[in-house]
């Protein structure tokens, strides 16, 4: 569940989103002023921040610079302002998006899924698979499911992360067999179903989730809902 930072200092505005937010499986947490928000934003723990331009104490746009000073964290500026300049000053600041007020409440869910999406991909590359509330890092091997840590084997381990790594891909029995086990592997070829059913042990059963999906005839995904 991502954790958001609300920085409005319109009330009404602020519980809105705050409401519609938490509605969307979000958590979060509402500043009403400058300087509460940078406070929050840089001892807090937040996935994402939406920051309004006009705040009083301290403005947005020096809350932003701040923020980005101490953290990469998604920040996105919200603005009653039209004027090109202000919007050109937020992103120089460091902000990754903004939204002109007034707003659709569709738009504020499609800009954070966007912003938090691309965090996703650039620890990705960090050697991170975050993947629902399953988190894998292959640098020490440690596998988290809702923070809980997944003890695996490396064999079941390397399923993961290949099934992880081609997400949204269905992928063969035969080439899971190659490029898991090696060309040069000799067994029962059914080995690959066998820790498919290992690791849903240990997670999807566990947990009740569905992560690993069965395409019969073929061979499994892990596939990436659309609204993530």
């Amino acid at each position: 569940m991502a954790k958001i930072l609300v920085v409005e200092d319109e009330s009404k505005i602020a519980r809105f989103l705050q409401l519609e937010l938490v509605h969307e499986g979000y958590e979060v947490e509402v500043a009403l002023n400058g300087y509460d928000g940078c406070e929050k934003a840089t001892e807090g723990n937040f996935d994402l921040i939406l920051l309004d331009l006009m705040l009083p104490g301290l403005s947005g746009i020096e809350v932003c610079r701040r923020v980005r000073n101490q953290s990469d964290i998604p920040i996105i500026m919200l603005t009653a302002k039209d004027d090109i300049s202000d919007k050109v000053t937020g992103l120089d600041m460091g902000a990754d998006d903004y939204i002109t007020k007034p707003f659709a409440i569709e738009e504020v869910f499609a800009r954070i899924r966007v912003a938090l999406k691309r965090v996703k991909r650039k620890k990705k590359k960090e050697n991170i698979y975050y993947y629902k509330d399953l988190t894998v890092n292959t640098d020490n091997y440690d596998v988290n499911y809702l923070s809980e840590k997944v003890i695996l084997t490396k064999k079941e381990f390397s399923l993961l992360v290949y099934l992880l790594d081609n997400i949204n891909v269905v992928v063969p029995r035969e080439t899971i067999l190659s490029k898991v086990w090696g060309y040069e592997y000799i067994g029962e070829t059914n080995i690959v179903d066998v820790y498919v059913s290992y690791i849903r042990t240990k997670i999807d059963q566990k947990y009740n989730v569905d992560i690993i999906k069965t395409i019969r005839g073929v061979g499994y995904i892990i596939r990436e809902d659309k609204d993530e």
